[in-house]
């Protein structure tokens, strides 16, 4: 198994562990650190990053040739929409109906198909390709995964904050991919000067470098 795919199974298993915390039980019902997220919703948004890899892998392999990592991302129309946009109020919709059966069977749920990914993986080709039917275009199934693992990543520490508890710590071999991404994304949208002074000149640093 390669190593993304080995990264996003931690990250996975981690999110699982997470999920499963008594703290997000007892704040179920309450607001979340992302504006018009409620912690449940959040907590199936979260969920979902393990839902929609079993999804695609389910659909037969698509025609045609994937697209890089970050043309994913410049074609991408729900980077920078507004918290109204309907592109967040679906992804809000989705969460809240996938947390719908509560905590506990929700983790129960994504532990299971951590699982049947661990097996599924091992078996799809390393060039095995996924199709994005809200794209519409296809990625391989490792760069989806690495978009995958950073969401994993990013919504692990918003429920955390969000149930105060602490943001799980991912291996170095986990996290390096997710810091890979949003640097790159990161350079893509301000520049290389602004992103070598914001981690090595504090003193004419930018006032952001944020990837999205």
């Amino acid at each position: 198994m390669g190593p993304i795919r080995t990264a996003y199974l931690h990250a996975a298993r981690s999110a699982v562990r997470l999920l499963g915390d008594p703290a997000v039980a007892q704040r179920w019902g309450s607001p979340s650190a992302l504006a018009e997220f409620g912690v449940a919703g959040l907590a199936g948004h979260l969920a979902s990053q393990v839902f929609q890899v079993e999804t695609m892998l389910a659909e037969p392999v698509p025609p045609g040739d994937p697209i890089g990592l970050l043309d994913h991302y410049a074609r991408g129309t729900w980077l920078g929409a507004d918290v109204d946009a309907e592109v967040n109020v679906g992804i809000r919709r989705v969460g809240e109906r996938i947390a719908e059966e509560g905590p506990a069977a929700l983790t129960a749920r994504t532990a299971e198909a951590v699982d049947r990914l661990a097996g599924a993986f091992t078996i799809e080709p390393a060039e095995r390709v996924v199709h994005l039917a809200r794209g519409p275009w296809s990625l391989t199934l490792d760069d989806f995964l690495t978009t995958r693992l950073m969401e994993l990543a990013v919504h692990s520490d918003d429920l955390a904050v969000s149930v105060d508890v602490p943001t799980p710590e991912l291996a170095p071999e986990v996290i390096e991919p997710v810091l890979s991404l949003l640097a790159r994304l990161a350079v893509r949208r301000h520049g290389q000067p602004a992103v070598l002074r914001a981690l090595t000149r504090a003193e004419r640093a930018p006032a952001q470098i944020n990837a999205f």
